[in-house]
């Protein structure tokens, strides 16, 4: 969508232990990264790390920044660019206002999201989204989807919503949040218990006799695929509960948004264990009084990860049929399809690629305003 724009954005990928600092013009990096660490303690010296990074990459660039854009994790008021209590930023109590600060120091306009927001708006624009309507395209298909939710798979469960190119935030800065939906497998708790590094941890060591509390979910994945010593099927079977676990979330998301499905964050990873749990899941069925059985979703779910499932996928089910009272036909699309996928570009790249877009599309919203 900006491919060939020259305007260039500051971007951060903010992270508990580091902050990179960058710059993206016409949707490619500028700029040498600026790596400095985080500072969680004392929020004079965070926004003072902040304003550090963005100038040394401002300093780099050779023409002026339009806007600063990145993802800070929440909760916030993110319309305002306020940062509310953080777990991971002691220092962030009773919100600071670090948007508008940064506004002051650069005079530039600030815009700050989650990171599955801008998950979800930069795999939307040149990620995943344009990528399947290509295929569909070569394929000799005439549908194209303009939809689609992504979700964050790592330390917590993220989600974000792209409806027809416009990035959904909400009324309260919720939109697309996900990790609080129910828990298929523990009704009465929230659905990140179950997705989640922590949730992978739990169910290895509850299905494995050894103490496992102390692996990491890289160490589970190797015990998976056999290069490290481990239960092989308790592995699997943590990130198998996983999937099915989101699955209930995206099947109920999905009836709201109709649209493809996107993975990301650091989990994704083990998406080979992962995905074939996720779409069986969504494959599954509801019951009526009367006993009828319905798909638990109107769409037909295809694994695009599987090279089987996308080629299955982008086939044109699609018939011409006659118009009544006419020699002319219509085309009769009576296949509904939904796809699984995870990020081809990474989740970083992801992110700042949405934060870049989603300042540019405010930047020229308020032009024609």
């Amino acid at each position: 969508m900006y491919e060939n724009d020259s305007r260039a954005v500051l971007t951060l990928d903010a992270g508990g232990t580091n902050f990179v600092f960058s710059a993206i013009r016409g949707g490619r990096e500028v700029v040498e990264p600026v790596r400095l660490d985080a500072v969680t303690d004392d929020v004079q010296r965070c926004l003072d790390v902040l304003v550090e990074g963005f100038r040394r990459v401002q300093a780099a660039l050779d023409t002026p920044a339009v806007a600063i854009s990145f993802a800070f994790p929440g909760p916030a008021d993110y319309e305002n660019g306020i940062i509310g209590d953080l777990p991971n930023f002691p220092c962030f109590r009773d919100g600071v206002a670090m948007g508008p600060y940064l506004e002051e120091v650069f005079s530039l306009p600030v815009f700050i999201n989650n990171d599955g927001n801008l998950f979800a708006y930069g795999e939307a624009l040149s990620g995943i989204l344009p990528e399947v309507n290509a295929a569909l395209s070569a394929a000799g298909s005439s549908k194209r989807y303009r939809n689609l939710l992504g979700i964050t798979l790592g330390t917590g469960f993220g989600g974000g919503v792209v409806l027809d190119g416009t990035l959904l935030r909400g009324d309260n800065g919720c939109g697309g949040d996900v990790w609080l939906m129910r828990n298929v497998h523990y009704p009465g708790l929230i659905a990140e218990e179950s997705v989640s590094i922590r949730a992978v941890k739990r169910v290895y060591h509850e299905e494995t006799p050894e103490d496992a509390r102390n692996l990491s979910p890289k160490q589970i994945f190797d015990i998976a695929e056999g290069s490290l010593d481990g239960n092989a099927d308790a592995a699997k079977a943590a990130f198998a509960r996983l999937g099915e676990a989101a699955a209930e979330a995206v099947v109920h998301a999905l009836d709201i948004v109709d649209g493809l499905v996107v993975i990301g964050g650091g989990l994704s990873g083990a998406s080979k264990y992962i995905v074939p749990a996720m779409v069986k899941a969504m494959q599954g069925t509801r019951s009526t009084f009367s006993g009828a059985v319905i798909p638990c979703l109107q769409m037909q779910v295809f694994d695009l990860t599987s090279r089987e499932g996308m080629e299955a996928f982008v086939q044109d089910g699609s018939t011409l049929i006659p118009i009544p009272g006419s020699d002319r036909t219509v085309r009769y699309r009576c296949e509904k399809k939904t796809g699984v996928a995870v990020s081809r570009i990474g989740t970083g790249r992801a992110v700042a690629l949405g934060a870049y877009a989603y300042a540019l599309s405010q930047i020229d919203t308020n032009i024609q305003q």
